[in-house]
């Protein structure tokens, strides 16, 4: 899914006098970890309505929760301005339990950033001055370093368009911008660790190409990440808890007044919709994506099969349970592992010389 191809990152002493493209590439599947996990508190934060219960965006000192009473207070007096608490949670009788419950979400989901940064900034260092890093990757482990950050970023961004008397949700769309770079962040850190990984058993090995299928399959596992984060941004898990039919019907009504691409991206129900059924698509080009890789890399095609047959289950029991908490999470971790079988498959595909043309 991420290009990342670079002039000869071989084994240089020219480069680093010691490289240990192993321990890196171990560094970042543990970073990915790491990046799955929050994106699974993410989902839960906004499935929890929390994300807006911390209205200021401190990264050094937000790392600590309120310690007294008096601080305590002092937080939910700011979130008690915003139009969330106003227009939906004050007239319901929030308490200060009830705002401490969203804040422990939102603030969980914070301070695993700030971890992720420190456990993927320390070691990069470390590995940058003892001059362990082979030629050509320095500058891909930077450029993941900087996702990260503008990871965090987007994120202050998106919960800054919710912070207003006049809305009670972030915006959708900023939610989406959050969501998909985290992913293509994830995509990045294994595409790496792969490349490292084959540098590391053969000196001669260079990284991989995105070939023309695998490109188009990313693609299209975009657009249905990108519906799901839409989905989730206006509740429209929640337009159905039918399955296969909304509204007793195959299409469902929805607001296309100010014409057929706005409701596309603004109608809960169209968009529960399309989501629904790209799934199928998406479906199409992964198979096809396992059975081109099955015969160089077995197990790298079972894991495509597994988590997108697992995804969609659990996305059609989602939607008639009605989303509840842990099965909206699971779909959400589910997620990511596509996201991560999916890289994996165009990897190996892109790493076999007589699939360039694929």
């Amino acid at each position: 899914m991420v290009a990342t191809a670079s002039p000869s990152p071989r084994l240089s002493a020219g480069a680093a006098l010691n490289p240990r493209p192993t321990a890196i590439s171990r560094w970042l599947l543990f970073v990915a970890t790491l990046v799955i996990v929050m994106v699974v508190v993410g989902g839960v934060t906004r499935l929890t309505e929390s994300g807006l219960s911390i209205t200021e965006w401190k990264p050094v000192t937000g790392a600590l929760p309120p310690l007294s009473e008096a601080q305590w207070q002092a937080e939910f007096a700011n979130y008690q301005k915003i139009g969330e608490y106003k227009q939906i949670n004050g007239p319901a009788g929030m308490t200060l339990a009830d705002y401490k419950f969203i804040y422990f979400w939102e603030w969980s989901h914070r301070l695993l950033g700030r971890l992720i940064g420190l456990a993927f900034a320390v070691p990069f260092a470390w590995f940058a001055i003892r001059r362990q890093i082979p030629r050509g990757y320095a500058w891909r482990l930077g450029a993941l370093l900087a996702l990260g950050g503008l990871q965090g970023v987007f994120g202050w961004y998106m919960v800054r368009s919710g912070l207003s008397e006049q809305v009670t949700d972030v915006s959708h769309f900023w939610l989406s911008i959050h969501l998909l770079t985290a992913l293509f962040t994830l995509a990045g850190l294994v595409w790496t660790a792969l490349d490292l990984r084959a540098l590391a058993r053969d000196r001669s090995a260079q990284p991989a190409h995105m070939t023309l299928f695998g490109t188009i399959t990313g693609l299209a596992l975009f657009i249905q990440l990108l519906l799901g984060a839409w989905v989730a941004g206006l509740n429209a898990g929640l337009a159905s808890d039918t399955w296969p039919l909304m509204q007793g019907r195959f299409i469902p009504e929805f607001n296309d007044s100010r014409g057929i691409l706005w409701a596309a991206m603004h109608d809960p129900f169209l968009i529960h919709f399309l989501h629904r059924w790209w799934a199928w698509g998406v479906l199409g080009f992964l198979i096809v994506l396992a059975r081109k890789v099955r015969r160089i890399r077995r197990r790298a095609s079972i894991a495509i099969h597994s988590a997108v047959g697992l995804q969609i289950i659990l996305g059609i029991a989602t939607v008639l349970a009605g989303v509840p908490l842990w099965l909206a999470g699971l779909h959400q971790l589910t997620g990511a592992l596509v996201v991560v079988a999916t890289t994996w498959c165009i990897h190996v595909l892109g790493s076999d010389r007589r699939s360039m043309a694929a």
